[in-house]
């Protein structure tokens, strides 16, 4: 999505009349639904000046066409500055430019990553070169239309403030400078020609257009990427500051030991890459002949892996690689190279079926490894004894004498890369207050429906290209069908409305099995996996009332085993109870509504909550969130049964 856009003219005389910046902030507010930091505003104002500097040459034709903050298809990634129009030979080009206001970096250990002075302080970061290159990958990557029509990408990058010091242009960093040149203050007219070697006549083939409204390839999705994966290819361009978990994950893992043991805990919420960056250490790490294992708790991605590497892995293989969290309370103390923890949000204390094994997951894990990499986001903890949060896992690191590094992931590669999208829904389910009060469905494919059935239909119909849509819903309804398969489960009645829980016969594979699409799943079944597009039916757990977001963690069934023995924590600790049912509801439905990368599309049984969902979706009706309650209703004795909805 282009933000800004004009020729070369129109751009120049948006420069000269000092309004380049309030150009480009009113198109980012229309065309991506949201503002931006003042810091941000400045810094367009400064850099766009210096580009109209090295673009005052007469050789560059005046109907070239200019692009700023080209958001990449899929992500939310934007590229600082395209300039397009033909060469000599007539060939189609764009040339794309990251644009920094650095003065001073300092070289690192770590492959493409660099040294420099942010507002708030020091840290490491891509290099420029590097981004701009990866930029160019990630395009190439989701537009079908730049290969097919042989649009060329030429990557640079341009720090306009910066002196050549034998840092940011030391030899280190030549491999991606060769890649993407690198122009510093000094090297306007060194940019200039790079330019007009490949500018030489205007944009009269629209080559911003077709890029901007190319086709896009099929979503590429991890679990379908592995088998090439672990055969060493590169199947996802790590990106900013997934490159720096990256490189930096890989230094500590070559300098831990025994006597020096590491933690790494990464932060990142849904669709940052943490499973991507995870399943790249796995492999390059071992590649390093590190012992090396992927650790995570619930079943269904360990599951769906395997289906995946069928053929590609033995199956003891696979188990040396594989692992779920509950089998390290009897290792020997740094026995494992690296432990690479994925969704560590759902490390339990207890391990074994009964939860009668070993003290804590996460100091286990701590202890079996040298070092140990914890892929964390507080806010998809959906059991009440879900214990990996950052600051439980920092606590332990520390009281296992480990060095803690700690990083965050914030690129967003799901929900179409809407990060308006998440905040929206962050913001409407009371999780954190941010500045998206409304949704923009332009922005992601969002839609509530009045009707169950309709709602089906429509992810029947988007399973048909490539079986990769799904119905769930939150756990408000038994689970008979276990002991039955013939017995429907999900009954909405009012609309004849019946759906099956996921059958036992394709277990923990349900989200890829070939005819689960007439099943419905639960958070069980697609946590730590995504979708096309996801259908969701939210049960009465979540409701609208009295203009209050209400949760009532008794509408959940009997048998959903993430609020076990909830009710005997209502008894003893109410407010304690109040707060963990609330949180686990919120980010039940939260991780539900982040599964689909193309579309998310929802049946609320409350309709007061549909109306409040409906009315955020309008700019014109802007609700302040109101504060979350949480209510007990009078509800018959429960008696829980010792196996729900599996996870193990």
């Amino acid at each position: 999505m282009i933000v800004y856009q004009g020729s070369k003219d129109e751009f120049t005389q948006d420069v000269l009349d000092n309004r380049i910046e309030d150009r480009i902030l009113k198109s980012f507010q229309s065309n991506l639904g949201q503002t931006t930091s003042q810091s941000e505003i400045n810094s367009w104002k400064n850099s766009m000046m210096y580009m109209n500097n090295v673009l005052m040459d007469q050789a560059i034709p005046s109907d070239a066409m200019i692009s700023v903050e080209f958001q990449i298809p899929m992500t939310s990634k934007r590229i600082d500055f395209i300039i397009a129009g033909r060469d000599v030979d007539q060939n189609d080009n764009a040339i794309i430019i990251e644009l920094k206001q650095w003065q001073k970096a300092s070289v690192t250990e770590l492959d493409a990553i660099v040294k420099t002075r942010f507002r708030h302080g020091e840290k490491e970061t891509a290099h420029p070169s590097y981004q701009a290159w990866s930029y160019v990958a990630l395009l190439y990557g989701f537009n079908q239309t730049v290969q097919d029509e042989d649009i060329m990408l030429k990557p640079c990058a341009y720090l306009h403030n910066y002196t050549s010091d034998n840092q940011i242009d030391n030899a280190f960093y030549q491999d991606y400078i060769s890649k993407a040149p690198l122009f510093l203050k000094s090297d306007v007219l060194k940019l200039r020609e790079f330019i007009k070697k490949y500018i030489t006549y205007g944009d009269d083939s629209n080559i911003l257009y077709r890029i901007d409204h190319g086709k896009l390839k099929p979503s590429k999705q991890l679990a379908d990427a592995m088998a090439s994966m672990l055969k060493g290819n590169e199947e996802f361009i790590m990106i900013d500051d997934q490159k720096v978990v990256y490189e930096t994950a890989v230094s500590l893992a070559k300098q831990s030991s025994e006597t020096n043991k590491n933690v790494l805990i990464v932060e990142g919420g849904p669709g940052t890459g943490k499973s991507v960056v995870a399943i790249n250490l796995l492999v390059n790490l071992t590649k390093l002949g590190l012992v090396c294992q992927y650790v995570t708790k619930n079943a269904a991605p360990r599951a769906v892996y395997a289906s995946k590497l069928t053929g590609t892995l033995k199956k003891t293989q696979y188990n040396n690689l594989f692992k779920g969290s509950g089998g390290y309370f009897n290792a020997e103390e740094n026995e494992i190279d690296v432990l690479i923890v994925d969704e560590a949000h759902r490390l339990n204390l207890k391990s074994g079926l009964f939860g009668n094994l070993g003290e804590n997951q996460v100091l286990e894990i701590i202890n079996a490894s040298k070092f140990s990499v914890f892929f964390v986001d507080d806010h998809q903890q959906i059991h009440i004894r879900d214990i990996g949060e950052k600051r439980k896992i920092l606590k332990w690191a520390e009281f296992d004498g480990a060095t803690v590094t700690m990083l965050e992931l914030q690129s967003q590669f799901r929900c179409n890369g809407s990060d308006g999208y998440l905040g929206w829904l962050d913001n409407l389910l009371g999780i954190r207050d941010t500045a998206n009060k409304t949704h923009d469905p332009s922005e992601y494919d969002f839609q509530i429906f009045d009707d169950p059935t309709e709602l089906r239909k429509v992810i029947i119909e988007k399973n048909k290209t490539n079986n990769k849509s799904r119905m769930v819903a939150g756990y408000c309804w038994d689970w008979k069908s276990k002991k039955e398969p013939s017995v429907k489960d999900v009954i909405i009645s009012e609309f004849n409305f019946e759906m099956t829980w996921n059958l036992t016969k394709d277990g923990s594979n349900w989200i890829i099995a070939p005819n689960s699409i007439n099943e419905i799943g639960c958070i069980h079944t697609c946590q730590g996996l995504e979708l096309d597009y996801i259908g969701i039916i939210i049960g009465n757990d979540l409701r609208y009332e009295n203009g209050q977001l209400i949760t009532d963690v008794l509408k959940r069934s009997k048998m959903d085993q993430s609020v076990r023995g909830i009710k005997k924590m209502i008894k003893e600790d109410p407010s304690k109870a109040k707060e963990i049912a609330t949180r686990v509801i919120k980010n039940t439905y939260r991780t539900l509504m982040t599964r689909g990368m193309k579309g998310c599309y929802v049946y609320c049984c409350d309709e007061g909550l549909a109306n409040y969902l409906k009315s955020s979706l309008s700019n014109s009706n802007i609700y302040k969130l109101p504060t979350t309650q949480f209510r007990i209703a009078a509800e018959p004795k429960i008696e829980y049964r010792k196996k729900g909805m599996e996870e193990e």
